[in-house]
């Protein structure tokens, strides 16, 4: 009984395009997607996004999915948690969910 893992950046971008305010453009030439000027998420490392998320949140995420997210050294100090996209497509597409309501309830 195979289960589909992972996902693609366009997967990542069509998810997201499919949010109310959230648009994608370029930065550094990544892609990267923010609501009102505010960072959701933006693609790091080959095969990875960054997801605007931090301290409880990033934490349990990281405790649930550990083959999925992870907080790389330089990015600790940092309210983010990089996102493998190899990893389980589900708890992305929640991850990045969470982290738009958090931009969208930061310009409430």
């Amino acid at each position: 009984m195979g289960r589909t893992r992972g996902m693609t950046l366009d997967d990542a971008d069509a998810y997201l395009g499919s949010l109310d305010g959230c648009r994608a453009r370029r930065v550094d030439g990544r892609r990267a997607w923010y609501v009102d000027g505010l960072l959701v998420a933006r693609e790091d490392a080959p095969g990875t996004l960054l997801v605007r998320l931090g301290g409880a949140e990033r934490e349990r995420l990281v405790t649930a999915y550990p083959e999925t997210f992870g907080v790389p050294p330089r990015w600790e100090a940092h309210t983010k948690v990089q996102a493998d996209l190899s990893g389980d497509p589900d708890a992305v597409r929640a991850a990045l969910h969470r982290a738009w309501e958090g931009q969208r309830s930061a310009r409430a």
